[in-house]
């Protein structure tokens, strides 16, 4: 049962797993903006022009309110899954060290300043760097 329960944990985890429950998250909330964008905005102004139905000033003045509050709400939404995520991604990385970088400079022997790696020359001192 532990096995299973690292391995679940191991795909659950992974990041394209969780980039894609993000995206599904956000889609979401993203099609609540959308749908209300056509429901409030652009049905009223097609009726309107093309005449199918009049709206009273009570009508015209509250039809933004629900497309604001779904603008607020995937805001919302898209902030929460920012800091789940960065939260997720502090804890994975607790376990992990991070490894040495290959070094780019050495020593010149000679003069002891700092020269490239694969350099012949010393740029200071203009020795031969000895093969090693």
């Amino acid at each position: 049962m532990r096995k299973f329960m690292e391995e679940f944990k191991a795909f659950a985890l992974r990041g394209n797993v969780m980039d894609m429950a993000v995206g599904v998250l956000i889609g979401g909330a993203f099609s609540g903006i959308v749908t209300s964008l056509t429901d409030n905005f652009i049905t009223p102004i097609l009726n309107f022009v093309t005449g199918q139905a009049m709206y009273s000033m009570k009508d015209i003045a509250g039809f933004g309110s629900n497309f604001v509050a779904s603008v607020i709400n995937f805001v919302i939404m898209a902030f929460i899954l920012f800091c789940l995520m960065r939260g997720i991604n502090k804890l994975m990385s607790l376990g992990k060290k991070e490894e040495a970088a290959d070094p780019v400079t050495k020593v010149c022997p000679f003069c002891k300043m700092e020269i490239a790696i694969d350099a012949t020359r010393c740029p200071h001192c203009t020795s031969e760097q000895p093969e090693e």
